[in-house]
């Protein structure tokens, strides 16, 4: 049901043709599309302040015009067959298009048979009953005055419960008082790195290979970035020094892309380097739950509280859509990213942070995890033997962790070719060369990384062996 906006002059009265008037002006001007559900003639009349009668004598009017629909059950809508003037400005303004073009959406691309875009969970696996239950429990209890505006830095319950299953799960070191509540690992990135550029710093260090879709919010925070090389230990810190950088942005427990953990003598050098220009690590955790050979080792900000911000989420383990993750900062940069909330959205959704809090002290997001590592290690070890199979002389980067493989092509392989061919094939796959600052891209190994966390078993078998042939082709040709 839509609420309308429907100028009437009593004074010239005839209001049931005004207010046909005014529906057949919203129609032809794009303003009221087809489909679209109109209120019921009580609730019309009564916003419109007139008598009933004059309502129902409009809405008849408009569907002996053809401009109105009306079904027992469902409502008066406007018709389908009702279509705006396509030169008029309103329709114009809303994306109606002109006399040339039909009125129609442009048809989206098809799916692809087999997604293996990495950064992905399996949306499917949300754990919706116990969602269901945990918000229940949380609304049961929650005081009406907890649906106020929140505490910027987030809802007290959920901090407490981060501030124990990180201290618990990635030893770091927490407390309700520095955890600030995020939407998501984006947001706290963002407000750090403003955070970053208001206290002076000019320079960020990032890993190189590193996201590529995270780049242009880093190029837009007004630092220059700068590239820092990962070898086989992760982040060369060595080079990181050379760069006069004070910041540096890293994944340690898993780096993104290329699968490494920071060896431990580099994790000793990272945090001397830190301490020795007296700079800051953002330590994004974006995958840590899932690490399937071993335990993961503990956060960076686990051994200096006051030198590492954590970053973290539940995109990755519950979903994306959520938008809710954390910052683990010392007191003094958690108080300054509390007032960047403050000042700029008010803080999280409430409800959301307090059927989190609840999920995690009842223990079904620990159950959640435990079902996603069984699964998505059963998922990880189906495609690297299928691989291993089906695309000899590839390797596959990295230790049993995530939810993505890197994987080094053949010798002789061209990349680009190989995802063109595999999307011909219906697998969707991201090359890796875009990850590589350019001065690395061309010395780089020829590799994709493969999402398989949203696939069955089976299906990510016939993936590798699309992806297999794809590679095949290239090198027959």
């Amino acid at each position: 049901m839509t609420d309308l906006h429907l100028p009437l002059d009593r004074s010239a009265g005839r209001l049931a043709a005004q207010i046909a008037a005014g529906f057949r002006s919203a129609v032809r001007t794009g303003r009221l599309t087809a489909g679209t559900r109109l209120p019921s003639s009580r609730d019309l009349a009564r916003d419109l302040d007139v008598s009933r009668g004059v309502v129902v004598a409009a809405y008849e009017q408009l569907t002996a015009e053809g401009f109105l629909i009306a079904r027992r059950g469902d409502g008066t809508r406007i018709a389908p067959l009702a279509r705006p003037d396509e030169a008029s400005p309103a329709a114009v303004q809303n994306g109606v298009p002109g006399p040339s073009r039909e009125l129609r959406p442009e048809p989206a691309p098809p799916a692809p048979a087999y997604d293996l875009w990495p950064g992905k969970p399996d949306l499917s696996a949300f754990p919706r009953e116990r969602w269901i239950s945990a918000a229940r429990a949380a609304l049961r209890t929650l005081p009406h005055d907890a649906l106020t505006y929140p505490d910027p830095g987030g809802v007290a319950a959920l901090r407490a419960e981060l501030a124990g299953y990180l201290g618990r799960v990635r030893a770091a070191h927490a407390d309700p008082g520095r955890v600030v509540i995020m939407n998501g690992v984006a947001q706290g990135l963002s407000a750090l790195l403003r955070m970053l550029r208001a206290s002076g710093h000019t320079l960020l260090a990032v890993e190189d290979p590193t996201s590529d879709r995270q780049l242009p919010m880093l190029d837009a925070s007004g630092l220059r970035v700068i590239r820092v090389p990962v070898d086989a230990e992760g982040l060369d810190v060595a080079a990181l020094a050379r760069t006069g950088a004070r910041a540096v942005l890293v994944t340690p427990a898993h780096q993104y892309p290329t699968g490494v953990v920071l060896s431990p003598s580099r994790r000793a050098e990272l945090i001397a380097w830190a301490r020795d220009v007296d700079g800051l690590i953002l330590e994004d955790d974006y995958d840590a739950e899932f690490r399937y050979d071993r335990e993961p080792v503990g956060c960076l900000q686990g051994i200096d509280p006051e030198r590492v911000v954590l970053l973290g989420s539940v995109s990755k383990s519950l979903a994306p859509a959520l938008r809710l993750g954390w910052a683990v900062a010392s007191p003094a940069v958690a108080k300054r990213l509390r007032d960047h909330r403050g000042t700029t959205d008010l803080g999280a959704p409430v409800l959301e942070q307090y059927a989190l809090a609840e999920l995690i002290r009842s223990g079904g997001y620990d159950r959640h995890l435990r079902t996603m590592r069984r699964r998505y290690r059963a998922r990880r070890d189906a495609l690297a033997g299928a691989l291993n199979s089906r695309m000899p002389g590839a390797v596959v980067r990295g230790v049993s962790a995530g939810i993505h493989l890197y994987v080094e092509l053949p010798r002789g392989c061209d990349e680009d070719a190989v995802v063109a061919r595999a999307a011909r094939s219906g697998v969707s796959v991201a090359g890796a060369r875009p990850m590589w600052s350019p001065g690395r891209a061309g010395h780089a190994k020829p590799a994709l990384v493969l999402g398989y966390a949203g696939l069955s078993e089976p299906r990510l078998v016939k993936a590798a062996q699309l992806l297999g042939q794809a590679v095949t082709d290239g090198t027959e040709g």
